[in-house]
């Protein structure tokens, strides 16, 4: 334990630049872009299908782009990476706040999905899970925290930004911010981080490089291995589960409220409860982690969120509500941990950026179809218990593709 713990104490500027990447991947989450989608449905006069299918469009090319420039990650220096992510999600705010023609939010979007969502995140996870072998679990955990901090703080500070200056002022103040401010506090981190690794190598007291739970690290795999390594398909349906249910859940919650007969009102606190149970999901699941191993946990993180479906289902009071969100939290909190862990427990570090990048693009894909699906369901019918049970059945099939690989407890 106090091995540990003095890994965590020696890789804290790491920790920092981890936690800080991750937050700024606020900058191109749908969560911070949707803020904008009435005033630039307004300013290039689009329907909400036109702005929806831009967005779409600028989501699956940053899912297909971020497999081949994954691979950057594992190739080039990271100063030079992390420079360039930076910069690209600069570019891709100036090019929105620029922006004369509808055409032009196309490519800002791009690179804002790119370099935001995708690379930024793959980044901070990828150097995280290679510095740190004692308490990777931990690590990733404490760095994925700047993901639930970014949706408390950017979604409101955005809106008081756009109510003084306008919403093509507040993405150039954003770009400044990130290139004033983020910039160079992530190349100072990483200096830091440099020097401190000399200092201890030099040290006769330092961590030792042992991997987690004292185990040897998996063989060093290369992209094309995974990709004909039967794991690695049975692994996805369970790690992709969290984000494709959410995104599509999350993209229908009105009619879904109107379903259950929940006011927009109470779904709106009832997700107090996902913030909260999302971040102890985050707290729980390292430690757990770096004691259990992450192939350990595959066959049972999903059970808050079967849980979840089935209160979604059949429940009809407003607490109900509440238990959906809480649950559902919970899960997405321990699948941002969790993915970040597998793949170097499974697949070693040496081409971890490149095969995160694979499981990042595969997400993205997934993601895009998962309100596309649910939306049709809707359409034929479909109530909301019947979509619950149908999205139950599919995490049933996940976690029984993924218990072979997943080591009993």
């Amino acid at each position: 334990m106090m091995a540990g713990l003095r890994e965590l104490t020696a890789h804290r500027y790491l920790l920092g630049f981890g936690f800080l990447m991750v937050f700024l991947s606020g900058h191109g989450q749908t969560f911070l872009i949707s803020l904008y989608g009435g005033v630039l449905r307004e300013s290039f006069d689009l329907s909400h299908a036109g702005f929806g299918g831009l967005y779409s469009l600028a989501t699956l090319m940053s899912g297909v782009l971020v497999i081949g420039f994954g691979r950057g990650i594992d190739r080039f220096a990271l100063p030079l990476v992390a420079g360039a992510v930076v910069l690209g999600a600069a570019s891709g705010g100036l090019l929105l706040a620029l922006a004369t023609a509808s055409w032009m939010l196309v490519p800002a979007l791009l690179l804002l999905r790119l370099c935001g969502q995708g690379l930024m995140v793959n980044l901070a996870q990828t150097t995280v899970a290679r510095g740190i072998k004692y308490k990777r679990g931990t690590a990733i955990s404490l760095i994925t925290m700047g993901f639930p901090l970014a949706e408390a703080v950017m979604p409101a500070a955005v809106v008081a930004l756009m109510a003084t200056l306008g919403w093509r002022g507040s993405w150039l103040l954003l770009v400044g911010l990130l290139l004033l401010i983020a910039l160079p506090v992530v190349l100072l981190l990483l200096r830091a981080e440099r020097q401190e690794r000399a200092k201890r190598l030099d040290s006769p007291d330092s961590v030792p490089d042992e991997a987690m739970n004292g185990q040897p690290l998996a063989v060093d795999w290369r992209r094309s291995e995974v990709l004909r390594d039967r794991r690695f398909y049975q692994i996805l349906p369970a790690l992709l589960a969290p984000p494709i249910v959410i995104t599509a859940l999350f993209f229908h919650q009105v009619p879904i409220a109107e379903g259950k007969g929940w006011s927009l009102a109470l779904i709106s606190s009832a997700f107090t409860a996902y913030a909260i149970t999302h971040i102890v999901g985050l707290l729980l699941t390292g430690p757990l982690i770096d004691r259990l191993g992450a192939r350990r946990l595959l066959g049972v993180y999903l059970l808050p969120m079967l849980a979840a479906l089935g209160v979604l289902g059949y429940a009809q009071s407003a607490a109900g509500a509440f238990v959906y969100l809480g649950l559902m939290g919970l899960c997405v909190g321990a699948s941002g941990t969790l993915m970040g862990a597998l793949w170097p427990e499974l697949y070693g570090l040496r081409h971890l950026g490149g095969i995160r990048a694979m499981a990042h693009g595969a997400m993205v894909l997934g993601t895009a179809a998962g309100p596309v699906l649910t939306g049709l369901l809707f359409d034929l019918g479909l109530s909301v218990s019947g979509l619950a049970l149908v999205m139950a059945m599919y995490l049933v099939i996940a976690i029984l593709l993924v218990l072979p690989v997943a080591r009993p407890i």
